[in-house]
């Protein structure tokens, strides 16, 4: 079901991947295509880069691939090349959707394009099977993306994913450090994460501002701690929305007397967000008095 969204899906069987096709450079060429800023795109054009990206995602073989953003399909043709089983790409530009038919011409019955903003879509009906999710992902909605598959990770196999290098470093983040944060639990929680490689500016086009990182995410079997995901998002929300202030400020709204809700789960009142491990953090989720656990805790 897609919501809210125009979308286009194309199955065409008419030639063969053995057959030549045009370099990248050149379908850009072609079709006019330019990145375009208010979409957060940055064409990823280095060939041996995008092989590299794929290999890291491997084995894909057996897998369905979802790829967000492919934009001219730099990362769509390794992918491709690396074998992937089959290829559900979702494009909100319709000038790269045209350039990308031409792979559904080349790759016949592994790729289908899908014309949507990957925020308004449920794609669950067109993902069977196992599922990677493999991606340079725009800037201005990658962390949103992530959020919402993190609230059901156990669908996908795997999650290799571009974000700008900070976000890669909260990802990844250990507490006490600078970059440990609201993401840092919420992705930790639920995968083990890893930052794989950095990826410079030049690879892109237009350059962006910032280095970037592919970051790899395994969902885990079950969550790391007993927890409600809607009260760990909250507490988390609230701990982390002004982060130098002590635990005790910081839960004020969320519970009616934070020093003893605090003390009464072996946390200082006087400590600060990015001094708690995920685990006290969970411990805190469930204490919330509206918080339910989940289902087998």
């Amino acid at each position: 079901m897609i919501s809210g969204a125009p979308h286009l899906s194309i199955f065409v069987s008419e030639t063969s991947a053995d057959n030549k096709i045009e370099s990248l450079a050149e379908t850009i060429s072609r079709h006019g295509l330019s990145a375009r800023k208010s979409l957060g795109q940055h064409f990823l054009l280095d060939s041996n880069l995008c092989a590299r990206i794929a290999r890291a995602a491997a084995p894909l073989d057996q897998v369905t691939v979802l790829e967000v953003g492919p934009g001219p399909g730099g990362l769509t043709r390794a992918i491709l090349e690396a074998g992937a089983k089959r290829i559900v790409a979702v494009e909100r530009d319709k000038r790269c959707v045209a350039a990308l038919g031409e792979l559904v011409r080349a790759w016949p019955g592994r790729l289908e394009i899908i014309e949507a903003d990957a925020l308004k879509i449920d794609l669950n009906e067109r993902l069977s099977g196992p599922v990677k999710i493999v991606a340079n992902l725009p800037y201005n909605v990658g962390t949103a993306l992530l959020i919402g598959w993190l609230g059901a990770p156990e669908r996908y196999d795997s999650l290799t994913l571009m974000f700008q290098k900070e976000v890669a470093a909260r990802l990844t983040a250990e507490p006490a450090t600078k970059d440990y944060g609201r993401l840092s639990i919420l992705a930790q929680w639920r995968c083990e994460t890893r930052r794989l490689f950095d990826v410079s500016a030049k690879a892109f086009t237009p350059p962006p501002k910032v280095t970037s990182s592919v970051v790899e995410l395994i969902p885990r079997l079950a969550p790391l701690f007993p927890a409600a995901p809607s009260a760990l998002s909250r507490v988390t929300a609230a701990a982390f929305g002004q982060r130098r202030k002590m635990m005790r400020a910081a839960l004020k709204g969320l519970v009616a007397d934070p020093e003893k809700f605090l003390s009464a789960n072996g946390i200082d009142p006087q400590a600060r967000a990015e001094t708690l491990d995920i685990e006290a953090f969970c411990a805190l989720a469930r204490a919330l008095p509206e918080s339910k656990e989940p289902p087998g805790e």
